[in-house]
Formats: C-alpha cells, sequence, structure tokens
C-alpha cells in the first residue's frame, strides 16, 4: 500500500487529499470543519479526516506533498516589493509576519500537524502544475491539452501545455502582475464584493447588464494579444504596492468611486460586471483557440480560479474549439492539493493511468459521512421531531412529493461534496416551476442578494431536451452554463429593467432560468449520484420535470454544511420546510417553538 497525502494551505481554500494506491480516498476542504469560509490555515482537521477514512496514521504516509513552492512565491513578493519601492513596501511589510511565522518553514508546519509521526520527506510542485494535474489525471481522457487560468501561483497566472498518458508537460506561461484572475478581482473589488468569493457574484450579475464597458477595458486596460495572451497597464491596479485591487486612476477611468459593499447596486454597476465578463470570455475564447492550434489536441482540461467561471467553460465548449472538455470540480487552490498528490503518484513514481469513460473523480464525493443512527443522535439531543423512512424509493417519493407541493428542502446524505458546489449530498432543493422560488430561497433562506441565479439538477438522459447540450453530453459538476431549449421558453409580459428582471417569467422553469436563458447546468445520473438520481426521477413522476432546483446547503457568509449538526441548525435557523438527514425526515411545522 502506497499512501500519498495532497495538502494546499495559507492563500485560500486550504484542502487535504489522500490518495492509497493512486485511488483518490478522500478529499475535503478545511472550511468545512473550522466553519471559516475559504479558511487559508493549514488543513489539520481535513488531514485528519482523510487518515481517518482510510483507517490508517500519519506515520503510515509514504509521502506528503504540497501544492505550490513558498520560496519562488517568496521570491516574487521581493521583486515585486523592490520593483514598487517606496510604494510597494507597505504590502511588503503587511504580509511578512506569516511568511516569517509559517510559509518560509513549511516542512517543520506539515511535520508540527502531523504530530511529529510523520518523518519521510515532502514534495513540492509549482502552483500550476498542481493545477495542471488535478486537471489532467482525474479526467476521461488519454491526452489532452491542459489550460490553467488563475490569480497567481509563484510567478505564473496562467499555463497551457498537454497530458498524455502518466504525464503533464506545462510549456507556455503568463507571468504576474499580468493575471485574468486578478484582472476579474479587480472588478469584483471595484463593485463592492468580496475578493476571493464574490467572484460568482459578478458573474451572476452581469446578465443584467450591458457590456458597455467592453471597449474601454480592451482600449485602456489591457493590450490583449490573438492568442489570448495580454498585458495590464498597472497604473490602474493597486495589487503590487498597496492594500487594494484597483487605484484611483481605475475609478477615474470608469467615473465612479468603487461601490460600497452592502449598497445599492445600479445599472451602471451591472455594466461594469457584463463588462468584464464579456471581456473575460473573449480571453478565454482566445486562450482556448490558440491552445488547440499549438498542441493539436481534440480535448480540453481546465483548472484554477478561472475554469470555474462556467459561462466562460460554457462558451469554449459551444464555439466547438475542442470536441469535449473536462473542468476540475475543486479548481480553486483546494484542487492543487489533489493535483501535487497525483502528480507524485503518476509523475514522479511513475505509476501507470488508465482514464475511465467518466472521470476517476468518483463525483467528487470524497467527503465525510454520517449514518443513520449518528444523524439521529444529533436529532434526539435537540429534541427534534423526526420519522424514519427506510426504503429508498419511498424517500425519494416523499421528497419528490414535498418539492411538488412547493416546499425547499434541506438534504444531507452520502458523502459531502469536495470542491466549491453542492452536487446533492449537501443541497437545498426546490421546484424549478415555481416563479417564486428563486427569490424566496435566495432572501428567506440563503440571506443573500437576490439576484444570485440558482442551478437545475436534471437527469442526464434529459439535459439535451431542456438545455443547449447534445445528447448525453454531461455536466456533473455544474461547471457548464448553457442556453434553455427555445421549446421550453415563455415570451416575457413586459420588459423589466434591473432587478426587476428577476420577476418576469422566461421559461416552464423560472426559478433556475437567469435574466439571459441560461442556467448552470447540473447533470445527474444513476452511476455518481444514486439516490439523489432516484429524487429527481420520482419528482419527474409526480410533475413531468426532470430536473430540480439546486444551492449549496448554507446561508450567506459560512461554508456548505459538513454534519447532521450544522445541517439541522441551518434548517432551524431559516425558512426552510422540510430536512431530510440520511433516512430521517423533518417538517418544519412539527418542530418545538424553541
Amino acid at each position: 500500500m502506497v499512501a500519498i497525502l495532497g495538502i494546499s494551505a495559507f492563500y485560500h481554500d486550504s484542502a487535504a487529499v489522500l490518495l492509497i494506491d493512486g485511488e483518490i480516498v478522500a478529499a475535503a476542504q478545511e472550511e468545512r470543519f473550522t466553519r471559516v469560509k475559504h479558511d487559508a490555515g493549514f488543513p489539520t482537521q481535513a488531514v485528519d479526516y482523510c487518515l481517518a477514512e482510510a483507517g490508517i496514521g500519519a506515520g503510515d504516509l509514504d509521502l506528503v506533498g504540497f501544492y505550490d513552492k513558498p520560496f519562488l512565491k517568496f521570491e516574487r513578493l521581493l521583486e515585486t516589493a523592490v520593483a514598487t519601492a517606496p510604494r510597494g513596501l507597505r504590502q511588503f511589510f503587511h504580509s511578512m509576519p506569516v511568511w516569517l511565522r509559517q510559509k518560509l518553514h513549511l516542512p517543520r508546519e506539515m511535520r508540527r500537524a502531523l504530530g511529529g509521526e510523520y518523518r519521510k520527506r515532502f514534495v513540492f510542485t509549482e502552483h500550476h502544475e498542481s493545477h495542471a494535474a488535478s486537471a489532467f489525471f482525474p479526467s476521461p481522457f488519454e491526452e489532452a491539452a491542459i489550460l490553467t487560468l488563475d490569480g497567481v501561483g509563484e510567478w505564473a497566472t496562467a499555463s497551457f501545455g498537454t497530458g498524455c498518458g502518466n504525464r503533464v508537460a506545462l510549456t507556455h506561461e503568463l507571468l504576474f502582475p499580468h493575471s485574468l484572475g486578478l484582472l476579474y478581482s479587480a472588478f469584483t473589488y471595484y463593485c463592492g464584493f468580496t475578493v476571493n468569493s464574490g467572484e460568482y457574484k459578478l458573474m451572476g450579475l452581469a446578465p443584467f447588464g450591458e457590456p458597455r464597458f467592453a471597449g474601454r477595458i480592451l482600449e485602456k486596460l489591457l493590450d490583449l494579444k490573438d492568442d489570448g495572451s495580454f498585458r495590464m497597464d498597472m497604473r490602474y491596479f493597486n495589487y503590487c504596492a498597496g492594500l487594494t485591487m484597483t487605484s484611483a486612476r481605475f475609478e477615474a477611468l470608469f467615473g465612479q468611486p468603487r461601490r460600497a459593499p452592502e449598497s445599492e447596486i445600479g445599472a451602471f454597476h451591472m455594466d461594469v460586471a457584463a463588462s468584464i465578463q464579456a471581456v473575460t470570455e473573449e480571453i478565454m475564447l482566445r486562450c482556448a483557440r490558440h491552445v488547440r492550434k499549438v498542441t493539436g489536441q481534440r480535448h480540453l482540461c481546465l483548472a484554477g480560479g478561472v475554469a470555474l467561471n462556467c459561462v466562460g467553460n460554457g462558451r469554449i465548449l459551444r464555439e466547438g474549439i475542442f470536441e469535449d472538455i473536462w473542468v476540475q470540480p475543486a479548481s480553486n487552490d483546494a484542487g492543487g492539493a489533489l493535483g501535487v498528490a497525483q502528480f507524485i503518484w503518476h509523475q514522479l513514481m511513475d505509476k501507470p493511468r488508465v482514464p475511465l469513460p467518466t472521470d476517476s473523480q468518483h463525483g467528487s464525493l470524497l467527503g465525510p459521512r454520517f449514518d443513520s443512527a449518528a444523524c439521529a443522535d444529533v436529532l434526539e439531543k435537540a429534541g427534534a421531531r423526526y420519522r424514519r423512512i427506510g426504503s429508498e424509493d419511498d424517500r425519494s417519493a416523499w421528497i419528490a412529493g414535498q418539492l411538488a407541493d412547493g416546499k425547499v428542502v434541506g438534504l444531507l446524505q452520502g458523502r459531502m461534496e469536495f470542491g466549491p458546489r453542492a452536487l446533492g449530498c449537501r443541497s437545498i432543493l426546490g421546484d424549478p416551476r415555481s416563479a417564486g422560488m428563486q427569490r424566496l430561497i435566495n432572501t428567506k433562506i440563503k440571506f443573500r442578494e437576490s439576484f444570485r441565479p440558482f442551478a437545475p439538477s436534471v437527469l442526464r438522459e434529459r439535459a439535451h431536451e431542456w438545455f443547449a447540450f447534445e445528447a448525453g453530453q454531461e455536466s456533473p459538476y455544474m461547471l457548464l452554463v448553457a442556453p434553455v431549449r427555445e421549446s421550453k421558453r415563455v415570451a416575457p409580459k413586459d420588459e423589466a429593467r434591473g432587478l426587476d428582471r428577476l420577476h418576469v417569467a422566461r421559461s416552464e422553469i423560472p426559478a433556475v432560468t437567469h435574466v439571459d436563458d441560461s442556467a448552470r447546468v447540473q447533470t445527474v445520473d444513476a452511476e455518481r449520484h444514486g439516490f439523489y438520481y432516484g429524487i429527481i426521477r420520482a419528482f419527474e413522476a409526480l410533475t413531468g420535470c426532470p430536473l430540480v432546483v439546486n444551492t449549496s446547503f448554507n446561508v450567506r457568509g459560512e461554508p456548505i454544511v459538513c454534519t447532521p449538526g450544522e445541517a439541522y441548525r441551518c434548517f432551524m435557523a431559516t425558512g426552510m420546510d422540510v430536512l431530510v438527514l440520511e433516512d430521517l425526515v423533518l417538517l418544519k411545522e412539527e418542530q418545538p417553538k424553541s
């Protein structure tokens, strides 16, 4: 038995992944245990979970890998501080304490976190090498082009190359400070959202606006080449030398100061969001075309934070640049832990790789699971009223009936998802046919902005009937946006503007149809999703609709729930109507008043 632990930490979305003889046994982000969203600390609890899942101790590990090279990253910080001095010294000294205390002493920190039991060597891969490995090795392709796009690793902000068999090779890269991820984050910051978490909001806001500033961005901020590479005019940005993303010159260019967080979102911000999204898609498309031309590959693997821009992913696929694409479900830094572990197994240890027809990531259902007894223990201690529905078929039919009656259902079952998306194991479900469901879940349950769109989970064999998919096409990880089929759309009764467009039904499934007639699709199949597939099948039998609303089981500002206790507390604190914990079901109306 060969046990390899991969770790990402100290920047964003810390995580741990364990391979046993090359098989992904367990993976989880630290935030799910600490309850600190995007926790960047060392993933102590995630490591403990992974080891416990495999029934081994730290001393049984053969190798431990870390997802980037801290000394190269420190070199970038030093050179950037010197290049931008004296302005850059403030940021440099702001970041120094954690570097001097932890990041420059990673072997010591990791040995300490592993309880001193691990005495073998550590392997450090480069950041984009980890992303590339996480994109290709679990993919279903024997060979493919690889494209990684994110904020910044050590020096690289984007890279491309190829994967073949058990090898990945990156041949080209874009270097800091020129970065698509940081460009998008700068606009996230300017629109008043939090960098490294609010990018989803910017993407969701974009369809409400018009891309009237796209030309200005391309003319003033970027020198964009045909191959997708670009240089940024750094006079408009402040992330090299300061503690903000944009400069006063940036605000002058667009004619308004940065939006204050939580303040009203106006048409201007919608247009800014639409503009940077359009530019981002154009850059992604140019990169993809160039990568296809240079590599000659028919398939593409994507990773890095920008690969979570599912609108851009959908454009690459629909443009037909590649025959198929596969996107790492944990494309952010969490996925780097998986990448370094698989890089060690395949590339350093020269172990063979046999791609599977779907992929080898097991639906990304790699986190903790809790049996019925553990769920019942939580509910008993809380004084909750519940009942057991032992038969999966009966339970699926019961849940489908609740959804058809307009109820909102919290679902915890099976293993927790690895990556930022809930995929049917830690999900909140609703009826997609309900015109008011999207607003209800956003405001009464998630407590977040009303414009945030929801995803449909659709039976794989029905997806092409409802969305612009080919028959049999998959999107199991909710990483592709596609238009709703015209046959399922309805003509809007009025031409509302701004956020009022939310109240206009645009299709037979208004709860998952965004204002541009698109949807972020998750295809669901029996092989990967089991019980969740059964729920949607039962809902289709009851209503004729083969999909449900699926959003993550959490409230704004909190990570997705991990345990039955967290699920129960979220259920009781929100407007959810029904909670399902494995084979136990609860109705809100039956719970004792606190």
